[in-house]
């Protein structure tokens, strides 16, 4: 059985409130597709709760954001020779695989002739600017190649919690950067994207907390926010070893998203 707050032994998206965790999103892609194109116009009210894609319809304009096109990725700030640029409108797409089950694919790639990787990040409306929480998912690389990774974080003021975090062709971490600075945490979780993993990160006054596949793999007390954070689903071009290829490609797939408000009933 899980040791996280919902106690989840499946692999199934959980449902219903657990522990001190009021459900606020449970996304399993299975409803309406999303095709390539439809992550666009997305520069509108950006990092508020109010933020959209005006591309997108239904539901889903409804429940997700992405970081506009033409944001810059993080490698551009690290001196990177291969960086990455944000383009959600030909990363990212929803709709079945093969045995029926609805994913999100996030698809990042670099033109044939190069220049910047197209990186995707991807933000659930539900808990935009919501202090406190648990937040999960159920993800896999489904095509690797180096030169790609994932931060999903929860950052500002000096703050960060990064889960999961990793170069897909390396291992799937957690850190905790204290706010205000001091060392941070450093947590592995797995030595492997390309396999199916439950991620979550349950953050609570005074501590957060990291899970794989229902087993705790971090604590920290030290600075913990308190401030009200974005649940930011980023990934991007490498921030260590080789750059991406140019014409080359890798894809994470989503089959699951579930995020839960703390305290407010």
């Amino acid at each position: 059985m899980s040791a996280d707050a919902c106690r989840a032994s499946g692999t199934d998206l959980p449902r219903g409130d657990c522990g001190p965790f009021w459900q606020v999103l449970a996304e399993d892609f299975d409803g309406d597709r999303v095709p390539l194109g439809a992550f666009g116009d997305c520069d509108h009210r950006v990092d508020t709760s109010a933020a959209y894609c005006g591309g997108l319809r239904g539901t889903y304009r409804d429940n997700w954001w992405a970081y506009p096109t033409g944001w810059r990725d993080t490698a551009n700030d690290r001196g990177r020779d291969v960086v990455g640029v944000y383009h959600p409108e030909d990363t990212v797409s929803v709709g079945p695989a093969e045995n029926g089950d609805g994913r999100m694919y996030i698809r990042m790639w670099r033109p044939a002739d190069g220049g910047p990787v197209h990186a995707a990040a991807v933000v659930p409306r539900a808990v935009m600017q919501m202090r406190y929480g648990k937040y999960s998912a159920r993800i896999k690389v489904t095509k690797l190649a180096p030169g790609y990774k994932s931060a999903w974080l929860h950052y500002g003021g000096g703050c960060e919690m990064d889960h999961p975090e990793g170069e897909w062709t390396g291992d799937l971490t957690a850190f905790h950067h204290p706010c205000g600075g001091g060392e941070q945490s450093y947590f592995p979780g797995s030595d492997d994207w390309t396999e199916w993993h439950t991620v979550s990160t349950e953050w609570t006054p005074g501590q957060v907390r990291f899970f794989v596949d229902g087993r705790q793999v971090g604590h920290d007390t030290r600075d913990v926010p308190d401030r009200p954070l974005s649940w930011v689903l980023q990934n991007e071009s490498a921030l260590q070893g080789p750059g991406a290829a140019p014409g080359s490609s890798a894809q994470l797939d989503i089959t699951w998203v579930a995020a839960y408000a703390y305290g407010w009933k």
